[in-house]
């Protein structure tokens, strides 16, 4: 695969139809801890209707992605 003058990349069709991944979807691009870039499809709002469908459910998911927001600002201080 190669980069556009912008940058941009095109993911492999293969790979965004195993991963649901359609135009106008959103991706996470982020780094691991062995320094790889990673591409994670990002659920729609779609996806989440029904998941918080009590108080407890929809606690976890919350909880699930502050921890995801902290490890990615804590990535982002250590690259400062």
């Amino acid at each position: 695969m190669s980069l556009s003058q912008k940058g941009q990349a095109t993911i492999p069709k293969e790979l965004r139809e195993k991963h649901g991944i359609e135009p106008g979807s959103r991706v996470r691009i982020h780094e691991n801890e062995q320094g790889e870039i990673v591409v994670e499809p990002l659920p729609s709002l779609q996806d989440f209707r029904g998941a918080a469908t009590t108080a407890e459910r929809g606690t976890a998911i919350l909880r699930e992605e502050r921890e995801v927001d902290e490890e990615r600002s804590q990535r982002l201080e250590r690259d400062d």
